[in-house]
């Protein structure tokens, strides 16, 4: 797996640090982050997603909360401009 570092929390201190990486063989994000409270995954799973699908997560996978600045390092989706 090859990845590329995208950015941290500016101004991050030595223990709080959301991260995303991006693997250059897949195009995945890898994101490091809070993990939502239980109060935003109820609200997650209260507005669902797709019409008949389960708004249960699964155990290996988990909501996280990405703070605001830290939008500025997702890459661009095809066709759309650098940011």
């Amino acid at each position: 797996m090859k990845l590329q570092f995208l950015g941290i929390i500016p101004n991050t201190p030595d223990t709080d640090s959301p991260t995303i990486w991006l693997d250059e063989d897949s195009g995945d994000l890898l994101i490091q982050s809070y993990r939502a409270s239980k109060e935003e995954v109820e609200a997650c799973q209260a507005i669902g997603s797709v019409p008949g699908h389960s708004t249960e997560v699964p155990d290996h996978e988990v909501i996280i909360r990405l703070p605001k600045v830290m939008r500025q390092y997702l890459p661009p989706r095809n066709g759309e401009q650098e940011r």
